[in-house]
């Protein structure tokens, strides 16, 4: 099994900052692109940023220039660094790992973290 677990969400003023980690454990060998996705209320889930094994990162329009996503390798962690939260930034944020598996036959598999609330207040 594969697990992803997320922390470091909660309530903020608008204008403060968060950092959001997901750390994957499990029978890995190693892990292909992680990253962060959000889901507002009545909204579908919608990406915020990945990160490949290799450190090349892409970002939504909504989230340039105020997150920053990173990662671990040696930990299996991924992290997402939030600067001047707005309240529209407010949602559950999921961490989303693609991970060869350590196991026979070896294969490639998808999995997600089980969310973590950000609230951003006015």
């Amino acid at each position: 099994q594969v697990q992803l677990v997320e922390s470091g969400g909660g309530l903020v003023q608008a204008g403060g900052s968060l950092r959001l980690s997901c750390a994957v454990s499990g029978s890995i060998s190693s892990i292909n692109t992680m990253g962060w996705y959000r889901q507002a209320p009545g909204k579908l889930r919608e990406l915020v940023a990945t990160i490949t094994s290799g450190g090349r990162t892409i970002y939504a329009d909504p989230v340039k220039g105020r997150f920053t996503i990173s990662r671990d390798n040696a930990k299996n962690t991924v992290y997402l660094q939030m600067y001047s939260l707005k309240p529209e930034d407010t949602a559950v944020y999921y961490c989303n790992a693609d991970v060869n598996r350590g196991i026979w036959p070896p294969r490639r598999e998808d999995y997600w973290g089980q969310g973590t609330q950000v609230t951003v207040s006015s």
